[in-house]
This record gives C-alpha cells, structure tokens and sequence, in this order.
C-alpha cells in the first residue's frame, strides 16, 4: 500500500523543525529526553521499538521521494502514533546532523535503561565502555556487543554521549535492539556486575592474560564483562586494578595495534563462542 501524497510540506521556520534542530546539542538533549535517528535502518527499528512508555519514535520527517522509496517506514511511523511531517530536502538538511541526508529523520524518546534493570536481568555477556570519548567508536562497540549477542553494554560516566549523532548512525540501529545504561561511574560498574556472578575483564594490549590461552584454558565459558577503554591510552591503572583478569589480543603478524572497535569485536565473539561451547571452549590442539 503506497503513502500518500502530502497536502503540504512543513514549513522550515516551523516551531516543530526547530526543536529538531535543537537536539543537534546534548544539553537540549538532555533537557528534553529525546534525540535523532537518521535514515531508513535507524527510523525503522524506531518505529518498531517499545520502551517502558510506549512507543520511541515521538515524530518523523520525510522527504515526498523518500516517503514513495520508504512507504513501510512511514506506515510503521504512523502505526506507531508518531507525527509525520513531510518536508522540501531543505528543510530535511536543517534537522538532519549528516552531510548527505538519507530523507528520513526521527525524533526518539531516550531509551537508556537503568544499571538496577541490567543487573536484574541476570546478564552473562556485557560491554563496559569506561573511557571511550569517540562517539564513532562506542557506537560501533554497541553494534559489536548486538550482533555478539551481549545482555547488555554499559556507558560509564567518563564515556562519550550515547544519543551523539555519531554515536547513533555508528550504532546502525543496534541502540533498539539491547539494553544499555548509561551514566554509570565504573566501580559501580564493576562492584554491581562482580555481585551478580559475573567475572569482569578488562581489555587491554598490555595485559598479563592472553585471549588465547583464556580460550585454552576454558576460563571464559562464565558469564563475563568486557572492560574497554580509551582509544588512544587505553584504561588506567586504577581501572585495570579492579577487574579479575586484565587480558590483550595476541598479535600473530606485524600490526602495532587494534583499533578498539576491532578489538572489542574480537573480545565480545570470543566470549560468545565460549559461552556457547561444550567445556568452555577449551583448545582441541594436541599438547
């Protein structure tokens, strides 16, 4: 069934475009409980999404061209009790927070759940971002963490926004599909996570512990927490101190490093594979 057409576009010095255009900034964000999804990935898994509250996406603006190409997208929209507005391309450019919009911009609830939800749900596979400052990075550790099939990822206090708009577009649409608590200062962190039996790793290319031999040595078929941190020094001693094993990824060829992204994704399937594996995951190479 075809979206039809509009009987008029929004204006661009419409109160409902500037408010959009607002939450380009985190303390409206914050103020309001509400950000941007972009694009037919994002707005569709937000149209989809219920929260506590009901449904996330509160509002929709979409070019006439992108509502024929995307029709299912908006009649999810509207299905959802969102408000539709379509809009010239212009208008779009003024809400959208990418450089070459895709014709379709949603305007979202918060969905961030608390640390207490997280802990109640008995998580056995969880991501910690606890000083990731590049919004590009934690959202693609959060689609690590999805498509790993983590319970949950944490967002400590000293870790970037999660509702950036970097951090939502690198998330492609992973924010909607797993818990994430955001705001929490790490040896909560850690101190909730140790209580509810879950062993806690800190990722690290200078650690003691060998992913390797962890696979090796069946230690990692538990429920587990990844402790990831900084892009460019990594965690901190006093953060490094608190977890049970501060583990690297071996280096096999000449590569200085891993970016963390990558690394993360290396932790995150290592763990998962443990976690599903008969004896955890323990080598079948002869010794």
């Amino acid at each position: 069934m075809g979206t039809p057409a509009p009987a008029e576009l929004i204006s661009p010095r419409s109160p409902r475009v500037a408010a959009a255009r607002r939450l380009a900034r985190r303390n409206f964000r914050t103020k309001e409980r509400r950000f941007i999804a972009e694009g037919p990935q994002a707005v569709r898994e937000a149209a989809e999404h219920r929260g506590a509250a009901g449904a996330t996406l509160i509002e929709l603006f979409v070019t006439v061209e992108a509502a024929e190409r995307y029709d299912d997208i908006v009649e999810a929209a509207l299905a959802a009790g969102a408000r539709v507005h379509y809009a010239s391309d212009e208008t779009l450019a003024e809400v959208s927070q990418t450089v070459t919009p895709q014709g379709l911009v949603g305007v979202c609830h918060f969905l961030d759940t608390s640390f207490e939800e997280v802990l109640k749900a008995g998580p056995r596979l969880v991501a910690v971002l606890a000083h990731v400052r590049d919004p590009g990075n934690a959202g693609t550790v959060l689609r690590c963490a999805d498509a790993a099939g983590a319970d949950a990822v944490v967002l400590t206090d000293a870790s970037v926004d999660l509702y950036n708009p970097k951090s939502v577009r690198a998330s492609v649409g992973s924010l909607f599909h797993l818990p994430v608590a955001v705001g929490v200062p790490v040896e909560q962190a850690v101190e909730g996570l140790r209580a509810a039996g879950v062993r806690i790793l800190a990722a690290d290319g200078a650690g003691e512990d060998d992913l390797d031999a962890e696979l090796d040595a069946g230690t990692m078929g538990g429920p587990s927490a990844w402790v990831f941190g900084n892009e460019a020094w990594g965690l901190p001693e006093e953060t490094r101190a608190l977890a049970d094993a501060v583990v690297r990824v071996p280096i096999h060829g000449k590569a200085e490093s891993l970016n963390l992204a990558t690394a993360a994704a290396v932790c995150l399937y290592a763990s998962a594979r443990a976690q599903r594996a008969p004896g955890g995951c323990r080598s079948v190479t002869p010794s």
